[in-house]
């Protein structure tokens, strides 16, 4: 299964919040941002601390997605 996290960057759009803006106010690491945009693996803590500072759940930030598929 592959990782993907589309549904935060939609979100952060739609919240008019950069990137920046996201790791600032989540208190995580730069190095943690690139993984979130190569789609890679981060620990739960990384994206309990996404949801709580944007009042989400994990679902509607990220996606399980089939390796065989792929999302828009």
């Amino acid at each position: 299964m592959a990782i993907s996290y589309n549904k935060l960057w939609k979100l952060l759009v739609d919240r008019k919040m950069s990137k920046a803006d996201l790791r600032k106010a989540a208190g995580i690491a730069p190095n943690t941002m690139t993984r979130l945009r190569r789609d890679e693996e981060v620990t739960l803590t990384v994206l309990n601390k996404i949801c709580t500072s944007l009042n989400v759940n994990i679902g509607d930030i990220m996606d399980f997605v089939p390796d065989n598929c792929s999302i828009s």
